[in-house]
């Protein structure tokens, strides 16, 4: 049998584990599991979460950035000849490249009295599947740059990387015994050749078969139970049935695999329901109790905000229980939540120095952006400040919303639409704007919390979609004021437009509110005033304890010296997107940008915007993990301030002694090295290289002055013929249109086309 495999693996990829290997092992904490120690973090099919499922690629990966303790798990196939196979599907056409290397292999087999349709590895040799056969990722939401150039492993393969533990799961017992396989006997050969410390099936009749020849203490085994409904074949009974006769599995088994809606019940809009008594009935009885399905990029509950730490946490440091280890495709993760979140939920003060955890319209991840609920959602989940986009009324009232079109974040449609206009200096597309609305009138809208995400089927928090009231500025200050964040931020955009054409003065609206709650003389409470207008932050130059801050919204690449002392003029701090700290291609990430360094250069600080937890949002060199992104921007970059919509995420980061990069710990969170992941893939398999970002030029900075406020009260100015061109916002590259030629080329394109 010809072997595939790749003799090294690169050194830049073994991040955690050489953080684990030179340090000394931290005391202990008391687990609530049977035997008293941390839980398992079992890896299926190695890191499946990013490579083809049991890859080479794929264990290596798991080992070298996970727990030292880490679990290897191999779904046990075999092959018409008798040799065995790490796969989790009976069908391999799913994940290899079976279907093209052996057109004509298409067979129908009834397994568990369903018929299935397929290619089987009853039907291949050894030879025939190693030598001919590549494993490629069967979720499409995966990286597919992998596929194609990885062979199937063998369990000698797998146990040849010398894993701290390895567990065999055999799911087709019944099957492969039918093509007259014996996989007890394979299992009992393999055992004498190599370490196997836990044997699952979710086949009875196996396992008892098992028990009692394999080294007593040296394997354990271990029932796997499906869904609920399912039938056990040799019992013939429901798993649902068989969990109440749990004493009767400790007569042949160690321990229990459950799904882990078997253990924290979910409803079917998605929120948790109390949990069973499963993992207390188990542990009285003396079976473990492990618990599957885990994986970042497939959201169980709404309860646990798109965090898949959060998730763990709920099954291994809850007060009541916890369960023996977890199987997941992300073992990474699992291991942040055993080694650096567990046992961790103390409030402890902030680090002095270290970054600034800044809310997003609060913790808008949670409730609907800008609300009485999100501002306190974000003071409880540990944000350091809160943040308010000041908007106006057109009775002048300051009220917190993320942009003036109420279209987008309130209930506005069903009551105004017929006030919908189009304001080319504020956006493209028609919009309710609450300059045009009164204070009253939006009042009487409920805010409505939307995922920037909703158009993929990723809602935030549905049960609290219309919960929450509207805060004006001046109570937000109240709210601030009384609450223990370190300090508040204040966002103002389109002072231009609401000056000269609404005659409302935000500039003044804001300086007046901050005064009159005395933070022009507070020092306990730091003031940041952030706008991507320069005149704007001109205004508060007057104001020497406030901290001034230059939004640059659009990617920049590099921030030349003429451009950062034209920054350094109007502010002291600068909010810029992640895209203009790491470089991307697709969803890799390429490389560093310079542009960090070069404002800490100037002593500006630097923070990094939005971060958000949906794995959709989170590029896959990170994992599908929030808290791999913060740990990049935060050890690997050395921002000042995380602006987030889920500040409980970073709460909880910065409260890991992980988080410290210095601290000798058995286990830390490294940031990621850009482009080391995309490394591993075929040239001709990356994705094109994407053209870099505009450079920030000088004149790229500086706005005009702002207009005198109109007076409106009297009467209002003659209609301009031809509105003038929209002013661009000052920290990002200018760019500039014609509507009308270009209303004119659509047209001619589609004449062009309906006579071609």
């Amino acid at each position: 049998m010809k072997r595939h495999l790749l003799l090294l693996f690169p050194l830049l990829l073994l991040r955690a584990a050489a953080a684990a290997a030179n340090s000394p092992a931290a005391p202990l904490p008391k687990w609530q599991t049977l035997s008293g120690e941390a839980p398992l973090v079992i890896a299926r099919g190695g890191y499946s979460g990013l490579f083809p499922e049991s890859s080479q690629y794929a264990y290596q990966f798991a080992m070298s950035t996970s727990l030292k303790s880490v679990v290897l798990f191999c779904d046990l196939q075999l092959t018409k000849d008798g040799a065995s196979m790490c796969h989790s599907d009976l069908r391999l056409d799913n994940s290899t490249t079976i279907a093209s290397a052996f057109p004509k292999g298409q067979k129908t087999y009834t397994v568990n009295g369903e018929r299935i349709r397929g290619w089987f590895s009853v039907d291949f040799t050894a030879d025939e599947i190693f030598n001919n056969v590549a494993l490629i990722q069967s979720i499409f939401s995966r990286p597919s740059v992998f596929d194609g150039n990885l062979p199937p492993l063998a369990v000698e393969d797998v146990t040849g990387l010398r894993p701290s533990r390895f567990w065999l799961n055999v799911q087709y017992n019944s099957f492969f015994e039918k093509h007259s396989l014996d996989v007890t006997g394979y299992i009992l050969d393999a055992s004498r050749q190599i370490s196997i410390d836990y044997v699952s099936s979710p086949e009875i009749g196996f396992l008892k078969g098992l028990n009692g020849k394999l080294r007593r203490g040296k394997t354990k085994l271990i029932f796997r139970f499906l869904d609920e409904d399912a039938v056990e074949p040799s019992a013939n009974q429901t798993y649902s049935s068989l969990l109440k006769d749990l004493k009767m599995i400790k007569s042949f088994a160690s321990g229990i695999l459950v799904p882990k809606n078997y253990i924290w019940p979910v409803t079917k809009d998605q929120y948790l329901e109390p949990p069973t008594t499963l993992v207390a009935d188990a542990h009285g009885l003396g079976l473990e109790v492990y618990a599957y399905n885990f994986a970042n990029d497939a959201p169980a509950s709404y309860n646990y905000s798109f965090d898949p730490t959060a998730e763990y946490l709920q099954f291994i440091d809850n007060s009541n229980f916890s369960v023996d280890g977890v199987l997941t495709d992300f073992p990474s993760t699992a291991s942040e939540a055993v080694a650096c979140l567990a046992h961790n939920n103390n409030d402890i003060p902030r680090k002095e120095g270290r970054p600034l955890i800044v809310t997003h319209n609060g913790a808008s991840g949670v409730f609907a952006g800008c609300t009485d609920l999100a501002y306190q959602q974000a003071v409880k989940d540990g944000a350091d400040v809160i943040d308010c986009s000041v908007q106006m009324s057109k009775d002048g009232v300051a009220f917190c919303l993320d942009s003036p079109d109420l279209m987008g974040k309130t209930t506005a449609i069903a009551s105004f639409m017929s006030r919908a206009t189009m304001v080319p200096e504020i956006q493209q597309n028609n919009g309710i704007f609450s300059f045009d609305l009164t204070w009253s009138e939006i009042q009487s809208l409920k805010p409505d919390l939307v995922s920037p995400l909703s158009q993929s089927g990723m809602a935030r928090n549905p049960a609290a979609k219309n919960q929450g009231k509207f805060m004006t500025l001046a109570d937000f200050l109240d709210f601030a004021k009384n609450s223990r964040v370190s300090g508040v931020l204040i966002n103002i955009e389109n002072a231009p437009y609401l000056a000269s054409k609404k005659g409302l003065d935000i500039v003044n609206a804001v300086s007046g509110a901050l005064t009159n709650a005395s933070y022009d003389t507070r020092t306990n409470q730091q003031v940041l005033i952030q706008s991507d207008d320069t005149a704007v932050l001109s205004t508060f130059k007057k104001y020497p304890t406030y901290k001034r801050v230059l939004n640059i919204k659009e990617t920049i690449s590099d921030t030349p010296k003429p451009a950062v002392d034209e920054i350094k003029q109007y502010a002291e701090a600068v909010n810029i997107p992640r895209s203009s700290i790491v470089a991307s291609t697709g969803f890799f990430l390429s490389s560093y940008t310079g542009v960090v360094k070069e404002l800490h250069a100037a002593n500006l600080s630097v923070y990094v915007s939005v971060l958000r937890n949906e794995f959709i949002m989170i590029a896959f060199d990170f994992f599908s993990d929030p808290l791999a992104e913060i740990a990049t921007y935060v050890g690997g970059v050395g921002v000042d301030g995380i602006v987030t919509e889920f500040p409980a995420t970073a709460s909880a980061y910065f409260r890991s002694p992980c988080s410290d990069a210095n601290a000798k710990l058995p286990y830390t969170i490294l940031p990621t090295e850009p482009g080391s992941l995309l490394s591993l893939a075929p040239p001709e398999a990356a994705p094109p290289a994407e053209p870099p970002a505009p450079i920030l030029e000088a004149s790229d900075v500086v706005d005009p002055p702002l207009p005198p406020v109109a007076d409106l009260s009297e009467k209002s100015a003659p209609p301009a013929a031809t509105p003038p061109a929209p002013t661009e916002p000052s920290g990002q590259p200018g760019t500039s249109a014609n509507a009308v030629i270009c209303l004119l080329a659509v047209v001619l394109s589609i004449i062009y086309l309906n006579y071609h």
